[in-house]
């Protein structure tokens, strides 16, 4: 960095950080935007920030004020802040090439935009890989009525995962070398061993099918060799919120890394999780909770001992952890627990799982499949394959198919088909789309409601598995707490008053997560946003969004201006969401009510993902005349 750019954040960090966090006025706010260094007490490197410092400040705003903030980009580079989760006008929204130009370097621009909600948000740049540099901070905003919930003190928890090189760097070596960054290689010994447990031939046909797909059946995370911070402290620089025995404290976890899942749990106590993504839900007391990118969650802890607890956060993967503390004075400091034994994909993960498919007019001898790289993968003969017995009363397989390692296909489902006939079905497609009949498929990639194929509900139906759990349906990626304790799934989410009057969706648009993890190009309905058209919605329709997720990767996909409302088989009571996250081989379901005009992103919340393609414009067209109306139409007041 050139010396300059470093004196210029030494004496932002020193002499302005506290004076520009503080409100001009009532209702006004400042940050500049600036060169930083990130120190994780094992590397430092140079990096942006807020107010001279990442993580930058707790924003705190009231619901129901009108806010301004104005920006300074102190930066040789155009930058931006995103309101991430914050409903507000398109033109504030601060995506550059969408709602805006940008910040150039050297400007400032100023944000105004009404507060309608309250919970825990955060914000960040949505330019280039600024973010996983360091610019990132938080947002509390306090509600206007009581809570129904009650706590003595609170902290904001925001866990990132900060990494020796910069982003433009990763990226690079991300394309030329998709395994650039995966320290778990498989090597002779783990063939060996699978050979010893499983059988030579098995742990041959296993190595060949993941040879095959170019891939390894440790790919949980695209990068590691990171440092995960908790508030911009590491385990050894141990960040501590204080507490006296007995108070109920509020934890609101912040998950603003790039590209890292956390499994997270405080041993010795009890989570009550109160929000998800700033949303009340009903109290949901869990042992441990896995937080996607860009989500948030709210708990409640009681602790009653005079001690240190650990507020451990351990990556999906297993590569790495962060211990922050709970103490009753400063100097504690709690035991870290060991990180668990990494899991490992299996082809269930990797989408090979069949449920929901109908084989009952198919020749299926001989039938390739498409793998998440976009290659086939042929002569899988489910002619030759023992497929058990059908009881024709429930339409459900007795038996599951086994794939090379080990794992089984379960529930090929023919609930609701007639087999008497032999035949008669409608031709499926085996690329993961929607079954519906030709000809009803729109240009937009919405189904039209109402097609019938012989009493068949097709809508739910495609080669991934339906979530019910939300997470993969092998054992790669399913989490499992501390000894056998609660772990949250989104299943146990339920709204704590519905935020919007329940109605049918008006359309379905489906978009499959595709990608080559080999040339590392990520795309939804395998096309890269370069080469997409937008996404079109018509102010006033609920849109049901199907997710298909084709790849091996979990992807935390974003909608911006509007909430996705999780369709967890609740009604009313699904909860609201800004990102939904979507596990490897699985299908999920979220609506919207369309009450926001203008443009707005949605996309893969993955910085790498989002920038190699995995990104969509979406259109709204009409409105009210008063477009800042749009943000509380048809909303009712909620938590």
């Amino acid at each position: 960095m050139p010396k300059r750019l470093l004196r210029r954040a030494f004496v932002l960090g020193a002499g302005l950080a506290g004076a520009l966090t503080s409100a001009a006025n009532a209702g006004e706010y400042n940050l500049t935007v600036d060169p930083v260094i990130v120190d994780t007490g094992t590397f430092k490197r140079t990096g942006i920030g807020y107010n001279g410092a990442t993580p930058g400040p707790v924003l705190r705003f009231t619901e129901g004020e009108d806010v301004t903030i104005n920006v300074v980009n102190n930066l040789d580079e155009t930058t931006s802040i995103h309101w991430h989760g914050l409903i507000l006008p398109f033109d504030q929204d601060g995506v550059p090439g969408i709602s805006y130009p940008g910040i150039p370097p050297g400007e400032t621009f100023t944000y105004r935009f009404p507060i309608v909600q309250n919970g825990t948000y955060w914000f960040h740049s949505h330019s280039g890989f600024q973010e996983p540099d360091g610019a990132y901070g938080s947002i509390v905003i306090e509600p206007k009525k009581r809570e129904p919930f009650q706590y003595d003190k609170e902290y904001v928890v925001q866990l990132t995962d900060a990494h020796p090189h910069r982003g433009n760097r990763i990226m690079r070596n991300l394309k030329m070398m998709p395994d650039y960054y995966n320290r778990q290689q498989r090597t002779l010994f783990d063939f060996l061993k699978d050979a010893r447990e499983k059988g030579v031939d098995t742990a041959l046909a296993d190595r060949a099918a993941w040879g095959d797909m170019r891939m390894m059946p440790t790919d949980i995370e695209d990068l590691q060799g990171f440092t995960p911070l908790i508030n911009g402290k590491s385990t050894e620089q141990n960040w501590t919120g204080l507490f006296k025995p007995g108070e109920r404290v509020r934890l609101r976890f912040i998950n603003s890394s790039a590209m890292a899942y956390f499994d997270v749990r405080i041993p010795g106590l009890k989570m009550t999780v109160v929000q998800a993504d700033g949303n009340n839900v009903l109290p949901v007391p869990v042992d441990e909770f896995r937080i996607a990118v860009a989500e948030t969650y709210d708990v409640l802890v009681q602790p009653k001992e005079d001690q240190a607890y650990a507020i451990f956060a351990e990556s999906m993967g297993r590569t790495a952890s962060v211990r922050a503390t709970l103490a009753t004075s400063e100097g504690m400091v709690a035991d870290a627990p060991e990180l668990r034994k990494p899991s490992l994909l299996t082809m269930a993960d990797m989408g090979m799982a069949h449920e929901g498919m109908d084989h009952g007019s198919m020749s299926m001898g001989g039938m390739s499949h498409t793998m998440p790289d976009g290659r086939a993968m042929q002569g899988m003969n489910h002619g030759a394959m023992n497929q058990g017995q059908t009881n024709h009363g429930t339409g459900q397989m007795s038996d599951t198919h086994k794939m090379p390692d080990g794992s089984s296909m379960k529930g090929m489902s023919h609930a609701g088909t007639d087999h008497s006939g032999g035949g008669g079905m409608p031709t499926m497609k085996h690329d993961g789309t929607a079954m519906a009949q030709e000809g009803h498929t729109m240009p937009d990639g919405s189904i039209m409601k109402g097609t019938s194929h012989g009493g068949m509900n097709h809508g739910a139906q495609g080669m991934m598995a339906e979530a019910d759990s939300f997470y993969a349906p092998g054992s790669g990626l399913t989490p499992s707490a501390a000894n056998g304790g609660k772990f949250l799934s989104y299943d146990d989410l339920r709204a704590q008053k519905p935020l919007y009057e329940y109605r049918e969706a008006t359309r379905e648009v489906e978009l499959r997560l595709t990608g080559n993890m080999e040339r590392y190009i990520w795309s939804i309905n395998g096309i890269k946003f370069a080469d997409a058209d937008p996404i079109r919605l018509k102010y006033g329709e609920r849109v049901r969004f199907k997710f298909v997720n084709e790849t091996m990767m979990t992807h935390p996909m974003h909608l911006h201006g509007m909430w996705s409302i999780l369709d967890t088989g609740k009604g009313k009571w699904n909860p609201i969401k800004h990102v939904v996250s979507v596990a490897p081989g699985t299908t999920v379901f979220m609506e919207t009510e369309v009450d926001a005009p203008g443009q707005w992103a949605f996309h893969c919340h993955l910085s790498y993902h989002a920038d190699s393609g995995m990104f969509r414009k979406v259109v709204v067209e009409g409105g009210p005349k008063d477009k800042s109306a749009a943000t509380t139409t048809n909303m009712k007041t909620g938590g």
